[in-house]
């Protein structure tokens, strides 16, 4: 009884969506710098700034963590959560930093596809979240988790495709390693999503 009649904190679901509409604009962000490599600088930057962004959302989040009482989720739900989210825009930075790193001056052959496929999961992850405070569309909540994890299975497959073309195709090993990473780099975005979704799943389940 005495629970019921403390208020709850709910800011932590509009930190929750300032997180997934950042990792939203820093996949589209991403797919932009695919197109327009001769300005790769300026668009690792912008990246570099929404994922500094995510990451002072964390901290905000980590904070009122700390200072309340009541919470309207599990305490190590909250803390997984917009964890699991940060580290989505952190591995987004780390492939935007390898093509400028590496002088890449022409897009590895399915690094678009890989990063489309991040985007299709940014998305997903924002509608989930948009619904997660009332959790009255429970149904749509899963099906935008089982699609993130239909779309990581995909982003395997790519890949597996990736490394194929690449060791049979690049003669040039220096430049097969630098695709090699970037593959890789951007296969393991799709993979902090569906942590992410597998998050939120057990979060609908346990409280709707």
């Amino acid at each position: 009884m005495f629970r019921r009649l403390i208020p709850r904190e709910g800011k932590f679901f509009d930190l929750f969506k300032q997180s997934a509409a950042l990792i939203v604009e820093g996949s589209k962000e991403f797919c932009e710098l695919l197109n327009d490599l001769p300005n790769a600088e300026s668009r690792t930057r912008k990246i570099k700034a929404i994922e500094h962004q995510a990451d002072e959302v964390t901290h905000a989040t980590v904070e009122l963590l700390h200072t309340t009482f009541i919470t309207p989720l599990d305490r190590e739900d909250i803390h997984q959560l917009i964890s699991r989210m940060d580290d989505i825009l952190d591995f987004i930075e780390a492939a935007s930093e390898r093509i400028l790193l590496y002088g890449i001056t022409e897009a590895p052959p399915l690094a678009a596809e890989l990063a489309k496929l991040c985007l299709l999961s940014a998305e997903n992850i924002q509608q989930a979240i948009n619904e997660l405070e009332n959790l009255k569309n429970r149904s749509e909540i899963i099906r935008h988790c089982v699609e993130i994890n239909r779309l990581e299975n995909e982003a395997d497959q790519v890949l597996r495709m990736a490394m194929a073309k690449l060791f049979k195709e690049e003669t040039d090993t220096r430049q097969l390693i630098k695709y090699k990473e970037i593959y890789e780099i951007l296969e393991t975005v799709t993979d902090r999503c569906e942590d992410v979704a597998n998050i939120v799943e057990g979060i609908v389940l346990e409280y709707s």
